[in-house]
């Protein structure tokens, strides 16, 4: 028994019905904010056949579920977000969960959840059964709804009581934290400073920009930065008068090119360290035609007077097929070693069910350094005769590979003195990690999550796993956001040298990390930012800029007045 394609209306159907019912939700919304809630009885909501909720949601942490396991909903959200959630379902939709709709050659469609793809089927959980395997041989389309598998207006059917309990039930279920005295990078609690760092704006005041995921100055015009827009496809150039008048123009827009989704586009930036005399840039993105998906790092030449790209078409330096459109990392770097460092996630959906981040085979869940100068065996990049693999008796092993046991390594940069290369590894259900890389090192997703046993299903004898630098708990946020290393006079502050900057996209705040041989000295919370931070910028006297993704500015970070300690 399959889901037919009149769900797929349905959903459509129901998300124009949301609008009619705007004001009716506020009375819901009111009554949710304004009263705390009786806990127990919304424990009986949530297994009330009514809401649909346990039917859908698992709370025990196994994240078995059609949907997102709601364990540490209240870890994670607010009761403003758990609300919204909701009632507008399809507003935001956490990665991994989104809705896939397969229509086959012999004209039967599915609608349901992603759970897990291999060389030769697509399995798909849904409400009818809890999985449905469709061979890939007979897919004739895939796509991915913007419209969740969870319909809109089941709030409507309990009263607002019931609903204000229900959302401080889902509020109430926080993970248990476990206390353990021997590893304090894993801290319980994490001191503030007294003076916070501020945020002030950059850009973005008076331009528009849209999903923003890289900023940085140009490396060869004077006072001008760069801007890469995501969903937009689109690199352009920043400048300002004396006035503070803020103007924009096109570097590069490729939307043909890339494939846009709500997790994926246009999602990595760098310029060659030898740009000024070469011209060449780099960056990374998806595509995807037919049922064919794969990554895509791309190489062009800009003009002659940096100004803008020279119009030349795109040379795919690699080119990789990946299983679905979560978790493929996004960080671009070149290391001062001169090799281009790529930062590929795990490939999803969720909990990495191939083991992909184990896998030397694959080139998900890894950290991959090429050498961009130097073409070979038909490729337009070769292997640096240092890479940790290259040597491997197993032909299969990817001599690409760098380090692996990573999830999703979102931003990564290398330290300007040391050159230790630092990574956010956003995680999966209970810990966020920041790494201290090096090369041919296994950091243990999806055996290990932080510094906990996650999984034994691709555990091997004798792994020699790398402890993160720091785990941070689902109380402290969901999603890491990696930074830079504090080397400079341009934040004019000494207490701050040597201080890693990093920050939770969803929660806002950022930190401070201290350390010493991978082992964490001090972790300290050093300020917040006004919009959901999904990367840090950096210029060349190295001040630092925070990424704001939903409104589109740029904050440039002020250390003055603030000491940590």
């Amino acid at each position: 028994m399959h889901f037919p394609i009149r769900i797929f209306f349905l959903i459509v159907f129901s998300l124009s019905i949301a609008k009619a019912q705007n004001q009716a939700n506020k009375k819901y919304i009111e009554s949710a904010s304004r009263n705390e809630g009786d806990v127990e009885n919304g424990k009986k909501v949530f297994y009330d056949k009514r809401s649909l909720c346990s039917e859908c949601h698992s709370i025990d942490g196994k994240a078995n579920s059609i949907g997102p396991d709601l364990a540490a909903a209240g870890d994670k959200f607010s009761r403003s977000d758990i609300i919204q959630s909701i009632i507008h379902p399809s507003a935001s939709i956490m990665t991994g969960y989104a809705t896939t709709i397969i229509e086959t050659t012999n004209q039967e469609s599915f609608i349901g959840i992603l759970k897990s793809i291999n060389d030769d089927n697509v399995i798909l959980s849904n409400l009818d059964e809890k999985k449905r395997t469709i061979p890939k041989s007979i897919i004739k389309s895939q796509i991915t709804s913007p419209a969740s598998l969870m319909p809109v207006g089941l709030h409507t059917k309990l009263n607002t009581k019931e609903f204000t309990d229900l959302t401080a039930f889902l509020e109430s279920l926080k993970l248990p934290q476990r206390i353990d005295e021997t590893n304090h990078a894993t801290p319980i609690a994490i001191q503030r400073v007294e003076k916070p760092i501020t945020l002030e704006p950059f850009f973005g005041t008076e331009l528009d920009f849209e999903k923003p995921v890289w900023f940085g100055d140009h490396p060869v015009i004077k006072d001008t930065y760069v801007i890469v827009e995501k969903s937009r496809a689109l690199v352009s150039l920043l400048t300002k008068n004396n006035s503070g008048k803020e103007t924009k123009s096109r570097f590069l827009e490729i939307p043909e090119e890339v494939y846009v989704t709500n997790d994926e586009g246009l999602l990595g930036f760098t310029f060659h360290p030898q740009f000024k005399e070469n011209r060449r840039y780099f960056f990374m993105h998806e595509v995807k035609h037919d049922n064919y998906r794969g990554m895509v790092i791309g190489e062009r030449i800009a003009s002659e007077d940096f100004s803008k790209d020279s119009g030349k078409p795109t040379k795919k330096v690699l080119e990789f097929e990946v299983a679905t459109e979560f978790h493929h990392g996004g960080g671009i770097e070149f290391g001062p070693d001169g090799y281009l460092y790529i930062g590929m996630g795990d490939g999803g959906p969720q909990e990495d069910p191939l083991g992909n981040a184990q896998n030397l085979h694959s080139f998900a869940g890894k950290l991959l350094r090429i050498n961009v100068d130097k073409d070979t065996n038909n490729k337009f990049y070769s292997i640096p005769k240092d890479n940790p693999f290259i040597d491997h008796p197993d032909e299969k092993v990817l001599r690409e590979i760098f380090s692996y046991g990573l999830r999703q390594p979102w931003r990564f940069s290398f330290d300007s003195k040391t050159g230790d290369l630092w990574v956010g590894d956003v995680g999966q259900n209970r810990f966020e990690e920041i790494n201290i890389v090096r090369s041919g090192e296994n950091h243990g997703w999806n055996v290990f999550e932080g510094y906990e046993l996650f999984s034994t299903k691709f555990r091997k004898e004798n792994l020699n796993l790398i402890n993160p630098v720091i785990s941070f708990r689902r109380s402290h946020g969901v999603s890491i956001t990696g930074g830079y290393v504090i080397r400079s006079k341009g934040v004019n502050n000494e207490s701050y040298e040597g201080v890693y900057i990093c920050a939770d996209y969803q929660s806002k705040k950022i930190w401070g990390i201290k350390q010493k041989n991978r082992t964490l000295e001090m972790v300290r919370e050093i300020g917040n930012c006004p919009d959901r931070l999904v990367s840090f910028g950096i210029d060349k006297e190295r001040n630092l800029y925070a990424v704001g993704y939903d409104k589109g500015i740029i904050y440039k970070l002020d250390f003055s007045g603030s000491i940590f300690e």
